[in-house]
């Protein structure tokens, strides 16, 4: 995730109602007038601090990915065992889920910005190359066999709940249940190294 310099109080006010608008209405439909409008600043002051609506996107989607990142780390290191961290991210989307309706910001927003030299392009997808990568160092440490593999699998679960949320089909237990399953079916035997007496991933 790419560093930002640290937001005055009207850039925290102006990210967040980018925020809401553009998750809400969608990055090509909202407008930065509309934006200044409200966050209580200047268009002025908003292409001071940003320099661009471009720019404003990717600020919105680096603040949206440190508190996805969080959460889910926060899920990781609460899991009771290394197999238990390989499908953490299934636990965080929940909780996550409960405030955020519209599906993912990061799919939305590669869907909107096909452009791969959009500042915003490679946010969106790093976020996405980053949770596969989490599930390979997550399944590696729990001693799945073909780590590789069972990432790319999680990852097709985790971003399909995701991307069905606003249909309210329920697709977020299922998904995290067969997460689970391939994770057992993937594990060394009881007792081998990464299954268990309590040595949790984090």
């Amino acid at each position: 995730m790419p560093e930002a310099r640290p937001l005055t109080p009207a850039g925290r006010r102006i990210v967040a109602a980018a925020e809401e608008l553009f998750y809400e209405r969608g990055i090509t439909a909202v407008g930065v007038d509309l934006i200044a409008e409200h966050s209580g600043v200047t268009k002025r002051t908003l292409y001071n601090r940003f320099g661009s609506k471009d720019q404003l996107v990717a600020a919105y989607l680096t603040e949206r990915d440190g508190r996805w990142r969080a959460l889910v780390q926060a899920a990781v290191e609460a899991a009771d065992s290394p197999a238990e961290a390989v499908t953490a991210p299934f636990e965080a989307l929940r909780a996550w889920s409960e405030g955020h309706t519209r599906g993912c910001a990061f799919i939305n927003a590669l869907a909107e910005l096909p452009d791969p030299s959009h500042p915003a392009y490679r946010i969106a997808a790093d976020q996405k190359h980053w949770l596969r990568g989490l599930f390979e160092q997550l399944a590696t440490a729990a001693g799945c066999a073909d780590p590789a593999m069972l990432a790319v699998r999680l990852l097709v679960l985790h971003e399909g709940a995701v991307a069905t949320q606003p249909l309210a089909l329920g697709t977020l237990e299922p998904s995290a249940d067969l997460a689970r399953a391939l994770v057992r079916a993937a594990a060394p035997p009881h007792g081998q190294a990464g299954d268990g007496d309590g040595d949790a991933s984090g």
